[in-house]
């Protein structure tokens, strides 16, 4: 059976995975991007743990599977009744099935000025940004902001709020620059932080960041933002360190492709219960229209479903149905402290932070080799020796 899949993040890497374990499978893995991206360490890496947390080549993760072919393309176009792909680069690929697994992308509510002075923590190119402003206003300007802005108190938003201020605390020690007071603000439209969440998990994680010196906003509107700052509920904010957490859209192909989809009110592609669209193919994870989409566990889950069919087909056994399964969620806010949710179970402190640390290493194992996986889960808990560049990092 030939299968290609679209998309190298957690549901198109599981899914050629498992789909690997037959030798009457052919895959073709084709992604943007020549790694795959652990996003639950992007915040890590962000401030000063290892890159090796955060990306892994597809090459190393498939280099013994012989029946996985990694090509590194952007797919633009999908033609069902020819069952071709068309990719920017100008190649065509021809499937005979097709699971696309595309991601969801930033998108900024229109907010003015947000796409042009905020800076990301969700890709490698965001990160190095961010570092390199930083490394600008701490190394060469002798300088650091009073306040620094974190905007979205969702999962990103909260792990980056609890980790950057130490973070710029090391940096002023690296360089020598006297202490100052800064302050780190994390703006959030709803009335709580983490809205997915319980409200009591919500209320530990907003005394939680308070203790660690975060300033929380909650109920607050951002509404422009220029080269020297934000205007939050008609209130201005000096800072020229904007980090935009919050906001996530389904990826623009499937807009760009809307005669060949269907779609949910939140812009994601309806499937059946088995996870198809009406030309049979399959969406998976961030991109479907289903319970708990947008979560990597489901992401997970996704793939194990489908490909799980799949060996249904070949054994000519009936297709199982899709069943959405509510993911535990667990959030780290500083060294060791987390908040943990699964069903009517919910934990905070220590306890949810070692749930955390055991839920990355299940994260890593589930797409690398228990070997490699343990060797990349420690390095989460390290500080690179070369992490404070002597040179300005890349743009």
């Amino acid at each position: 059976m030939k299968i290609t899949i679209v998309g190298g993040g957690f549901g198109g890497a599981k899914t050629a995975l498992e789909l690997s374990k037959s030798k009457h499978n052919r895959i073709t893995l084709i992604s943007d991007r020549p790694d795959f991206q652990y996003y639950p360490a992007l915040y890590g890496t962000a401030t000063g743990k290892s890159h090796l947390q955060s990306w892994v080549p597809l090459g190393v993760i498939f280099a013994d599977k012989p029946n996985v072919d990694v090509v590194i393309d952007s797919i633009t176009e999908v033609e069902p009744k020819s069952k071709r792909l068309i990719a920017a680069s100008g190649n065509t690929y021809e499937y005979e099935h097709l699971v696309l697994a595309l991601g969801a992308v930033t998108t900024y509510f229109g907010i003015e000025g947000l796409d042009h002075y905020a800076y990301g923590i969700k890709s490698e190119a965001e990160i190095k940004k961010l570092k390199h402003h930083l490394y600008m206003e701490l190394k060469e300007r002798r300088h650091s902001d009073k306040h620094y802005v974190i905007i979205g108190g969702g999962p990103t938003g909260v792990e980056l709020a609890s980790a950057l201020g130490s973070y710029i605390k090391r940096l002023r020690r690296h360089y020598k620059l006297p202490e100052r007071q800064v302050t780190i603000n994390l703006i959030e439209a709803s009335p709580r932080l983490l809205p997915r969440m319980h409200e009591k998990s919500s209320a530990k994680v907003k005394k939680r960041l308070e203790k660690l010196g975060v300033h929380v906003e909650l109920g607050k509107k951002v509404e422009s933002a220029t080269a020297e700052g934000l205007t939050v509920s008609g209130r201005p904010l000096k800072t020229h360190t904007i980090i935009w957490t919050s906001g996530v859209a389904n990826n623009p192909f499937f807009k760009a492709n809307e005669a060949h989809f269907e779609f949910a009110p939140n812009g994601k592609v309806l499937v059946n219960e088995y996870l198809r669209t009406k030309d049979g193919i399959y969406i998976i994870g961030d991109n479907a229209a289903t319970p708990f989409s947008g979560l990597a566990q489901t992401a997970l889950h996704d793939a194990l479903f489908v490909s799980r069919n799949f060996d249904h087909r070949q054994a000519n056994k009936p297709l199982k149905k899709y069943k959405a399964v509510m993911p535990p969620v667990v959030v780290p806010v500083g060294e060791d402290w987390s908040v943990f949710e699964w069903r009517g179970l919910r934990l905070s402190g220590w306890p949810a932070g070692l749930l955390r640390h055991a839920a990355d290493l299940v994260g890593y194992s589930d797409v690398l080799p228990i070997g490699r996986a343990l060797g990349v889960w420690r390095a989460r808990r390290e500080h690179e020796a070369d992490y404070f560049t002597p040179t300005p990092p890349a743009k």
